[in-house]
C-alpha cells in the first residue's frame, strides 16, 4: 500500500476538529491583545458561524439527499455565503483601520 493510498483512507474529520483549537487560540489572543480592528476581529469570529452552518448543511445534505455537501449546490452555496460575509467583515475592518491604504 502506497503512502498516497494510506492518506486517502484517513478520515479528515479528526483533523478538522483539531484545527479548531489553534483557531480558537488565535481568536483568544486577538481579542485579548486589542491590536486588531474590531470589525476585522468580528469577521474572524464570524468564521465560527460559517463552520457551524457548514456542519449543519453537510449533515442535511447527507440525510436529505444522501450526498456530500459539495454535491448539493443550494446547501453548499448557502453555507459559503457565511464565509463570504466573514471575509467581507475582515476586509472592511482592516480597510477602515487604514491598513493597506495607498
Amino acid at each position: 500500500m502506497t503512502l498516497l493510498t494510506q492518506l486517502g483512507a484517513v478520515d479528515p474529520s479528526a483533523l478538522f476538529v483539531l484545527s479548531l483549537f489553534p483557531y480558537l487560540a488565535f481568536l483568544w489572543w486577538a481579542w485579548k491583545s486589542r491590536r486588531m480592528p474590531k470589525l476585522a476581529l468580528w469577521g474572524f469570529s464570524f468564521t465560527l458561524v460559517f463552520v457551524f452552518i457548514t456542519i449543519v448543511a453537510a449533515i442535511a445534505a447527507e440525510l436529505l439527499y444522501g450526498k456530500q455537501l459539495a454535491d448539493v449546490d443550494p446547501l453548499h452555496g448557502g453555507a459559503e455565503v457565511f464565509l463570504t460575509i466573514s471575509n467581507l467583515l475582515v476586509l472592511l475592518g482592516f480597510r477602515s483601520a487604514g491598513v493597506n491604504k495607498s
